[in-house]
């Protein structure tokens, strides 16, 4: 029985039998299958990290692995599970949230740092074993620290294409988005795709290496690029999408049935010609970059927005790498256009927060309003203004 004074918000597993709290997800079924099918590919460890195959600030619940595995629906964590154990790492925002969401299977380590997670995985896979991951799921720079803290130590890291939560999860896994793909107004944009990608070709030209092509797979590049908007994930305006920009072609990968008819017309307008957009899958990407990466080429591409699984296909000697994308570093600098509509949207956003502040005034004192409910309300006076498309991260709503 809990004593009188002990927590009942998070887990204590040192009593027996363990304490759970509601809030606690049972993974024990979730982690026994992805042991077993950790066993058919001969895996002694397999690391889930939070991130998606772009590595998107914010993910989609489709993305989501780490947290169907685990119950944890912190925004950074990284997952190790071997065949007897399990270890979830995650900062100090997030430890108490940690505490109430896992059950018993988990450790909770109380960093990030890989050297942390690197010397875990020494302890508990033995020499000879295989480490392994999703190449899709991890950054360039995740892959290199990991390939090197685990050099010379005995034990294999490899690359598996199959993601193995992915299989587990099954259909019980989220769909794929479905929501319209749309075009932004060139009043809202300040100048057409167009105009964008002559300039990127430029920069493309002038570069001392001279690049055949450019790799997109940053997901807000694709959109501020072809000045396109979606809503596959939350808080975020953008849609599941590559690009590979050439010299003479652009090839575009994404769901084609989910454009607009606009967004559809805008990009084939100038088809056949070198602004015709090839409109391609967006599983497609993988192969079509592996034949473009055969031929006399050079591939310039951010480090910071590329996986490792798209990276790994292209032979060092066609790189050419920086930390951003010149599509990036273009997007960093704001037209007049873009400026000025940042101003007004920060005009608009004070006539609500105005608004609520009124609100406030007249119902904190009647106790009418706490801080959940004023979070709804400020949302419904935002979504209230022209133009709005949603708040850009969910409302903190606090007092005290």
């Amino acid at each position: 029985p809990q004593a009188a004074s002990a927590r009942t918000d998070i887990r204590n597993c040192s009593v027996d039998p363990p304490y759970l709290p509601p809030t606690a997800t049972n993974t024990t079924a979730r982690l026994a299958a992805l042991r077993a099918t950790m066993g058919n590919h001969s895996i002694h460890a397999y690391l889930v990290p939070s991130t998606d195959a772009h590595m998107s600030e914010y993910i989609a619940e489709r993305d989501s692995r780490l947290g169907w595995l685990t119950g944890f629906t912190g925004s950074a964590g990284t997952v190790v599970v071997t065949q007897d154990k399990a270890a979830l790492w995650t900062d100090s925002r997030y430890w108490t949230q940690a505490e109430r969401q896992l059950d018993c299977n988990w450790e909770l380590q109380r960093t990030t740092w890989i050297e942390s997670i690197v010397l875990w995985i020494l302890e508990e896979v033995p020499e000879g074993g295989n480490v392994s991951l999703d190449p899709f799921l991890f950054s360039i720079n995740t892959w290199n620290s990991y390939s090197q803290a685990l050099h010379g130590t005995g034990r294999t890291l490899y690359p598996i294409e199959t993601n193995l939560v992915d299989e587990v999860w099954g259909d019980q896994r989220p769909p794929l988005a479905s929501s319209e793909i749309y075009s932004l107004p060139e009043e809202f944009t300040g100048g057409s795709w167009q105009n964008k990608v002559a300039g990127i070709r430029q920069q493309m030209e002038e570069h001392v290496r001279r690049p055949t092509a450019v790799l997109l797979s940053g997901l807000e590049e694709t959109a501020w690029l072809f000045n396109l908007r979606g809503e596959d994930i939350p808080y975020n305006p953008v849609f599941y999408s590559y690009t590979l920009l050439t010299n003479t072609s652009i090839s575009l990968f994404v769901d084609e049935g989910r454009l607009s008819a606009s967004a559809r017309q805008s990009l084939k307008a100038a088809c056949p010609g070198t602004l015709c957009v090839e409109l391609l899958g967006y599983g497609q990407a993988r192969d079509h970059l592996s034949l473009y990466a055969q031929g006399n080429v050079t591939i310039w591409l951010g480090t910071e927005y590329t996986n490792y699984g798209l990276y790994s296909i292209i032979p060092q000697e066609k790189l050419l790498e920086e930390s951003y994308s010149p599509v990036m570093l273009a997007k960093a600098v704001k037209n007049i256009k873009e400026q000025e509509l940042l101003r007004a949207a920060h005009v608009h956003d004070a006539v609500a927060v105005i608004q609520y502040l009124v609100w406030l005034e007249k119902m904190v004192p009647q106790g009418l309003v706490d801080e959940f409910s004023g979070a709804q309300h400020i949302d419904t006076l935002r979504k209230a203004q022209e133009h709005n498309r949603g708040p850009s991260f969910q409302s903190i709503s606090a007092s005290g």
